[in-house]
């Protein structure tokens, strides 16, 4: 947690009270003494721009008038007293606004522009944005997937139930029209909530939740405590549960908590009737509101993003590519477009994914019409694609009469081409009658990098894959795991992890040390390659060919034989890295111990290599000699001379 992180936290704490059923929380400013600038005249041209659409756009001033009517009418906003119009030495901001459709519900949202710049300055550069309190969308995916029983809910207007204390409400003063008649003179508001749109409102309204969870933890059921501690994703709740029965208990525990705290759970949905009738009605989705419960076929949800046949309680696709030009920049867009978040299409998604690898490693700019090649390869995969409409994945990763479970283990398989390398994680179940289920938990496929790398490099990468999913699996999941096993059919990376005296080179040498801080060489098994699931999201896969791939979704039916008859393990794991070219030559260092020759012409002898540079070294010292001697002698018979 930085700095920051902990001021923030500290204002939070400080400012935290529990007024009429709401919990009030303060603005946590950076620092409080500093003056707002005066944006009045911004916000005021921001509204007039606005007036301008809405008489351009008569549907678009009716959605949105009836949007502020509600913020208004909830007390959300409310009119600022005439006698507290004009206070110069208050402190006072205005926000602008604007609307904004959600592009699946048109339903619109008004979005207040809390970042919007004045004199370089803005509410939100003032604003702490405080650490991220949020579950991870993967980990409230991967345990809503547990049990058979599932159900969803949705807080009704999360932002809006946290409430701001009203010395902070006037850095958050807007403008409107009486009743929305855009003839009469603007009025001006404050926002007594915190907004949609501050940078500081997503962590602020998850601390309020898990607070309300906290302050009620002794009078309320720990299931929904625990639920509202690790099963929400900012406002949307998903659980899976084992029985109806706990289902139905726990949505009325949940509502209690949460109404404790000032926030309404709406939108409930679920798989089973027999839950959705113990659910008031009014409080369902929209879509099964006026549905009959006892003939009438569920409808397909979105459980985070993801399509949810509630009919079938499976994961469902109904891929829609956007119409993008036949570019680089467009093929990307398009790839992204495709919302994945287990990676359970990563075999369909690779071919797009190289293609724009290959228009990379040609240069192709960004905004020019790609090759004809390519373009036939590219719709090719476009028209493949679609046939993902009869793909689907199970929600539950066990069956519905699976009963409680003995055992819970997760395996991981990994594997490597010249062009990507991918990852496939799988959890082995067995309940207590020796039954087995094997499911997908999660797949990853990465491109590999366009400077060449070898084959087992690339494998002990997608190794170093599996072994990071496999702690976040083990954080994320509910299930109480066994040790993991990891299955690769490279004997060469089985032997680096094996082995204990090598020195290998720097980026092998980094991998194995990953892999052998997290896991032991005895979890890690060879499969033979036509067995390994890892193989499509590494080579990649057509969409109609997934559809039909059990050993995708199920995993490899050995999984589901004793241990005793899982791949024998080869022998070349136990053979020498000798020459293997990621280690290390060892160097020979010979010692030699040299002493020094005292004799000068036997130095002289040393430093010389040639006989005649040897004779004309010691001619001249011979007559430097004979001329020192005759300098002395001179010397000694000059007579002396004595002072007068």
């Amino acid at each position: 947690m930085s700095q920051e992180d902990q001021q923030f936290m500290q204002s939070v704490k400080k400012t935290t009270t529990f007024e009429n059923g709401h919990y009030s929380i303060g603005l946590p400013l950076r620092n409080h003494k500093l003056p707002m600038p005066k944006n009045r005249c911004m916000a005021e041209q921001r509204l007039a721009s606005l007036r301008r659409k809405f008489r351009k756009d008569p549907g678009f001033y009716e959605d949105y008038k009836c949007f502020m009517d509600n913020v208004i009418e909830k007390g959300y906003a409310v009119r600022v007293p005439d006698d507290q119009l004009n206070h110069a030495d208050a402190r006072v901001s205005y926000i602008p606004h604007h609307g904004v459709y959600h592009p699946k519900k048109r339903k619109i949202r008004v979005v207040f522009d809390c970042a919007a710049s004045f004199q370089d300055q803005s509410l939100n550069s003032r604003l702490l944005q405080g650490p991220n309190m949020t579950n991870t969308l993967v980990g409230v995916l991967l345990r809503f997937r547990e049990e058979p029983v599932a159900m969803m809910a949705d807080i009704e207007s999360m932002f809006y139930q946290v409430k701001v204390p009203e010395h902070d409400a006037d850095l958050q003063r807007l403008f409107w029209w009486p009743d929305g008649k855009l003839n009469e003179p603007m009025e001006e508001f404050r926002m007594m909530v915190h907004l949609f749109g501050a940078t500081s409102s997503p962590s602020i309204a998850s601390y309020a939740l898990k607070r309300t969870a906290e302050d009620h933890k002794d009078i309320a059921s720990p299931e929904a405590v625990q639920t509202v501690l690790n099963n929400f994703y900012v406002d949307d709740c998903l659980k899976s549960v084992p029985t109806e029965d706990d289902a139905m208990t726990l949505a009325k525990d949940l509502r209690t908590l949460c109404a404790s705290g000032g926030f309404t759970l709406t939108k409930w949905t679920s798989h089973n009737r027999k839950v959705l009738m113990s659910i008031p009605e009014e409080q369902r989705a929209k879509e099964t509101k006026n549905l009959d419960l006892s003939s009438e076929a569920l409808p397909v949800e979105r459980a985070l993003g993801i399509q949810w046949d509630t009919e079938t309680d499976a994961f469902t696709y109904s891929i829609k590519l956007p119409d993008k030009p036949m570019t680089r920049r467009g093929i990307l867009a398009v790839v992204n477009s495709i919302y994945d978040p287990l990676g359970l299409l990563a075999p369909v998604i690779l071919p797009a994914k190289l293609l724009l690898k290959d228009l990379c490693k040609e240069q192709s700019g960004w905004d020019e019409d790609i090759s004809e090649k390519h373009a036939e390869d590219w719709k090719g995969w476009t028209e493949d694609v679609t046939c993902l409409s009869n793909f689907q994945v199970n929600r539950c990763l066990k069956p519905a009469d699976f009963r409680r479970t003995a055992s819970a283990q997760l395996h991981h398989f990994s594997d490597a081409s010249e062009y990507a390398y991918g990852t496939a994680s799988y959890l082995l179940l067995e309940n207590k009658q020796g039954k087995k289920h094997c499911s997908l938990v999660m797949g990853k496929s990465r491109v590999a990098s366009l400077k060449q790398v070898t084959i087992p490099r690339l494998e002990l990468t997608a190794a170093v894959v599996a072994v990071k999913i496999d702690k976040m699996l083990h954080q994320e999941l509910q299930v109480p795991l066994q040790p993991s096993t990891f299955w690769t059919d490279s004997t060469t990376v089985l032997r680096y992890i094996d082995n204990d005296t090598a020195r290998f080179k720097t980026f092998v040498a980094n991998r194995i040390n990953v892999i052998r801080e997290a896991t032991k060489p005895s979890q890690w098994k060879y499969v033979r390659t036509t067995e390994n699931p890892a193989d499509l999201p590494s080579r990649g896969l057509k969409a109609k060919s997934l559809a039909q791939s059990r050993t995708w979704i199920d995993g490899p039916s050995f999984l589901l034989n004793n241990e005793c008859d899982w791949p024998e393990q080869p022998m070349q794991r136990k053979e020498s890295l000798q020459n293997d070219p990621e280690v290390k030559n060892m160097a020979t260092v010979n010692t030699i111990k040299v002493e020094e020759d005292k004799e000068p012409l036997n130095k002289l002898i040393d430093y010389y290599s040639e006989w005649h540079k040897l004779k004309r070294a010691v001619a001249w010292i011979l007559k430097l000699k004979r001329t020192l001697q005759q300098l002395k002698d001179e010397r000694n018979h000059q007579p002396s001379r004595k002072r007068p």
